[in-house]
C-alpha cells in the first residue's frame, strides 16, 4: 500500500506501471519506454489508429482501445467505458442495417440530434452571465455512475450498487431503464439526459433480463417493470445483441465513426471546435479543471468538489488535437473482396504416408516472414507447410482439378497454387521419417489421435502434444523436432490440449484436460518460448495457475479465453463446466451425449457438440439458444475468428459452413474422397482447409461475404 502527496503524483505513478496480464485484451503492450509515456502520448505512439484505418481490427476492438488509452475502466463506474448510440430506429417491426436512416448522425453529440434540443443549449451557452463558472451547453456528462447503473440494474453486483447508491431501493419506476425506445426518446427529448451508450449493450443480452425477479414497481400507466423492452424487430435479447453489434461494424457507421471520437476523444472535446459543435459540458467534468490542492484547508469545500465531479461525470482524456483520420472503405482496402470465385476447390494435396491428417493450424498472418499451416499425422509425423499470402484466385487461375484441360506443353509450367508441401517430408521412405518431422514418443493405446491432442503457437515455432503414457504433455520446437519441455500436472493421460486467443509472441493460456476428470490451467511465456513457473523466470518448473475440478467423467474437449477470463470444458459424460481462469466454478450444462467439440466466439456465445452429431449453442449464462442434428457425423470444426460461422468436417468427407446465431446450416461443399479429420480457416478468410482421412490436405475457396447481412446483395454469385 502506498500513500501519495497528491492526486499528481498518484497520476504520474500509474502512468508509469506498466498494464500487465495474459491474454491480448488484458491491458495494452508496453515497452519500457511507452510505459512512461502520457495517455495522448501513449495514443500516436500505437498502432491501433492505423490498424482501426486498414480494417484489422474491430470498431469494438478499436472503442474498447479508446477509452483504455483515457483511463476508462470497467472498476470506476464514473468513468465507465463509453459508446456511442448506433441506431435511431427503435419502433418499427423491421431493421434494414444497409439503410442510413436507420442510423444516428455520428458528426453530432446526443445532445445536439435534435434541432430543437440544440437550440435550446445554444441558447443557454450564449446567453450564460455567470462570471465564476464557464458557460456550457450539458451540465450533465454523458457518462455518470448513475447512468452506468441504471443500465445494469437487472444484473449483480451492478444492482446491489444501484440500490446502494438510491438509498436502499431501487429508483422510482418511472426512471429506471424499461425499454429501448424511451430510453432513445428521453435522449432526444429531455435536456437533463444526454447520455450516451456502455459496451455491454453490444456483447451482454443479459443485462436486458430481469434473470434474479427484481421487484421495479409499476409505471404511472400501470406497466409492470420487469425485463427491457426491446424493438419489435429484435426476437430476443441475444437477437437483439447480435444485430446492435452488427450495426456497430457496418460500412455505413464505420465510415462515420472518426466523427463521434472527434466529438468524445478529440480535438471537438473543448475549445472553439466543441463550441460550434454545441458539445462543451460543466467545467468540472474536464480533466485538470479544478485544482484539488487549493481545497486542501476546506475539507467540506473538497467533498462538495468531489461529490459534483461523481454526479456530472468526467470528460475522458482528450487524445488528439487535430482531425481522426476516417476508416478506409471495404472497396479501397479489398477491391476483390466482391470478385466472383468460380471454383470452389482451390487445391489438393497429398502426403506420401497416407496417414490420417488428423491436425491442422493456418498460421497464415501476413506478419509473419514465413506464413505456415502445420500439419500433423495420425502416425505422428507432422509438416510445416509454406502458405503464400500472395496467392489469389480468380477467372484464369488454374487448380489441381482443370490442369487436365490445359495443353500437354501447359501442364509442365509450374501451376502456383497457395500451400507448398514441408520438404522433409514430401518425399523419402513413408516407412522411416525424418527424425525432424516426428513428434517422438508413442501416445497411450486407449487414445483415438485427433485434432484436441495438439495446438501450435501463432508463428509455427512450437507444437503442444498430449496423450503420452507418462501422463505429461509436451512443448516441442518445430524446427528440430526436439522436446523443449515435458510438463507433469494430472494424475492421468492428458487426453486434449486447448489454447487462448493471441497475437504474435504474446502469452497466452494452455488449458490441458485428463483421464483423471481434471482440468489444468498453465501460462505460456510467448516471448521466452516456456510453460512458466510461479513466478515466470526461466528454469522454473512450469505449475499450474488453476486445477478445475467438477467432472466425473475424463475430459472429452476444451475451450480457453484470456479476454473474457473463462475455461469451459467437456466430458464423456455430456457435462460442460464454465470456470474462472482464477478456478471458480461459474456454471455447469447437463447434455445429451458425449461432449466433442466446444467453440466459443469473442462475443461469448459457445457452441458445443454432443456425440459428433448434435450442434447445440448457449450463452456463457446457461441459456440454450439453438439446437440442430446434423446428418453427417461431425469429426471436427472451427470457428471463424469474428464467430460469425462455424466450419465443421465430417466422415463422409463433407465440410459445411454453418451459423451459430440463429443456428443453420448455409452452406456444403462437394464431398472429397475419405473423411475430414480436422478444418482450419486461413487469418484472411479466404480459404478453408480439410485434412483428410486418406493423407491429404484440401483447400477450398470460400467467400463468406455471401452470407453477411451487408454483402449478399452487392454482387451476384452463381446459384450452387
Amino acid at each position: 500500500m502506498f500513500a501519495f502527496a497528491d492526486q499528481d503524483a498518484v497520476k504520474k505513478v500509474v502512468y508509469q506501471l506498466p498494464r500487465v496480464g495474459v491474454g491480448v485484451k488484458y491491458g495494452l503492450p508496453q515497452s519500457r519506454k511507452t510505459s512512461l509515456m502520457t495517455p495522448r502520448q501513449l495514443f500516436k505512439h500505437s498502432d491501433m489508429s492505423l490498424k482501426w484505418q486498414k480494417r484489422e481490427i474491430s470498431n469494438f476492438d478499436y472503442l474498447m482501445f479508446l477509452n483504455t488509452v483515457a483511463g476508462r475502466t470497467f472498476n470506476d463506474l464514473n468513468q465507465y467505458p463509453v459508446f456511442p448510440w448506433i441506431l435511431s430506429n427503435y419502433t418499427s417491426d423491421t431493421l434494414d442495417l444497409n439503410v442510413a436512416s436507420s442510423f444516428r448522425d455520428l458528426s453530432k453529440p446526443i445532445g445536439a440530434l435534435s434541432e430543437s434540443r440544440r437550440k435550446f443549449f445554444q441558447e443557454r451557452y450564449s446567453s450564460w452571465e455567470d462570471e465564476s463558472i464557464p458557460a456550457f451547453h450539458y451540465g450533465t456528462h454523458y457518462s455518470t455512475a448513475a447512468f452506468t447503473l441504471n443500465w445494469l440494474m437487472r444484473v449483480e453486483p451492478f444492482a446491489s450498487m444501484f440500490i446502494h447508491l438510491q438509498s436502499g431501493k431501487f429508483d422510482h419506476p418511472d426512471r429506471v431503464f424499461h425499454s429501448l425506445a424511451d430510453t432513445w426518446e428521453h435522449c432526444q427529448k429531455d435536456t437533463h439526459d444526454v447520455k450516451e451508450l456502455i459496451p455491454e449493450l453490444f456483447y451482454l443480452p443479459e443485462m436486458f433480463m430481469n434473470s434474479n425477479g427484481f421487484e421495479l414497481g409499476k409505471r404511472a400507466d400501470g406497466t409492470k417493470v420487469s425485463d427491457v423492452i426491446l424493438p419489435k424487430w429484435a426476437k430476443s435479447p441475444e437477437d437483439f445483441v447480435i444485430l446492435h453489434r452488427q450495426a456497430l461494424e457496418s460500412d455505413l457507421v464505420s465510415c462515420q465513426l472518426n466523427q463521434w471520437i472527434d466529438l468524445i476523444f478529440g480535438y471537438k472535446q473543448r475549445g472553439p471546435e466543441a463550441v460550434r459543435t454545441v458539445n462543451v459540458f460543466y467545467y468540472i467534468t474536464y480533466e485538470g479543471s479544478v485544482d484539488m490542492k487549493a481545497f486542501e484547508n476546506s475539507p467540506a469545500q473538497l467533498e462538495a468538489i468531489q461529490q459534483q465531479i461523481a454526479s456530472f461525470g468526467q470528460t475522458p482524456v482528450q487524445l488528439l488535437t487535430e482531425a481522426h483520420p476516417p476508416r478506409h472503405s471495404v472497396m479501397s482496402m479489398a477491391p476483390t473482396m466482391f470478385r466472383r470465385c468460380e471454383d470452389d476447390l482451390c487445391m489438393i494435396m497429398k502426403f506420401i504416408s497416407s496417414s490420417p491428417i488428423v491436425y491442422l493450424a493456418a498460421n497464415t498472418f501476413q506478419q509473419l516472414n514465413q506464413p505456415s499451416v502445420v500439419s500433423i499425422a495420425q502416425n505422428l509425423v507432422f509438416g510445416i507447410n509454406r502458405w503464400d499470402n500472395s496467392y489469389t484466385f480468380g477467372n484464369q487461375q488454374r487448380s489441381v482439378l482443370n490442369m487436365s484441360d490445359k495443353a500437354e506443353s501447359e501442364q509442365h509450367q509450374p501451376v502456383e497454387l497457395p500451400l507448398t508441401a514441408d520438404p522433409l517430408i514430401a518425399s523419402g521412405n513413408p516407412t522411416q521419417p525424418t527424425p525432424r518431422r516426428h513428434l517422438g514418443d508413442g501416445f497411450d493405446p486407449r487414445l483415438t489421435i485427433g485434432w484436441s491432442n495438439f495446438v501450435t503457437t501463432t508463428d509455427s515455432l512450437f507444437i503442444f502434444a498430449c496423450g503420452y503414457p507418462d501422463y505429461s504433455f509436451r512443448v516441442i520446437d518445430s524446427d528440430s523436432a526436439k522436446v523443449r519441455q515435458v510438463v507433469y500436472g494430472h494424475g492421468d493421460v492428458v487426453s486434449c490440449i486447448a489454447r487462448s486467443e493471441t497475437s504474435l509472441f504474446a502469452d497466452c493460456y494452455i488449458a490441458t484436460g485428463s483421464f483423471d476428470c481434471t482440468i489444468a490451467l498453465w501460462h505460456w511465456n510467448g516471448h521466452l518460448g516456456f510453460i512458466a513457473g510461479e513466478y515466470n523466470q526461466p528454469g522454473e518448473t512450469p505449475s499450474p495457475r488453476a486445477i478445475l475440478t467438477g467432472h466425473d467423467a475424463p475430459i472429452t474437449a476444451l475451450a480457453v479465453s484470456a479476454e473474457h477470463g473463462c475455461v469451459i470444458s467437456g466430458c464423456e459424460d455430456g457435462t460442460i463446466l464454465l470456470h474462472t481462469t482464477s478456478g471458480d466454478l461459474l456454471r455447469r450444462l447437463e447434455g445429451i451425449g458425449p461432449v466433442t467439440n466446444l467453440l466459443m466466439s469473442r462475443e461469448c456465445l459457445l457452441t458445443a457438440i454432443y456425440g459428433h452429431r448434435h450442434i447445440v449453442t448457449y450463452t456463457t449464462t446457461a441459456r440454450q439458444l439453438g439446437e440442430v442434428k446434423s446428418e453427417d457425423k461431425l469429426e471436427c470444426a472451427a470457428l471463424t475468428r469474428d464467430g460469425e460461422y462455424l466450419v465443421t468436417g465430417s466422415d463422409n468427407g463433407r465440410i459445411a459452413i454453418w451459423r451459430p446465431f440463429p443456428l443453420q446450416k448455409l452452406y456444403t461443399y462437394q464431398a472429397v474422397d475419405s473423411g475430414v479429420r480436422s478444418v482450419a480457416i486461413t487469418s484472411s478468410h479466404r480459404f478453408l482447409l480439410g485434412g483428410l482421412d486418406s493423407g491429404a490436405v484440401v483447400v477450398f475457396n470460400v467467400d463468406f461475404n455471401r452470407w453477411h447481412y451487408e454483402y449478399k446483395n452487392r454482387y451476384h454469385q452463381p446459384n450452387r
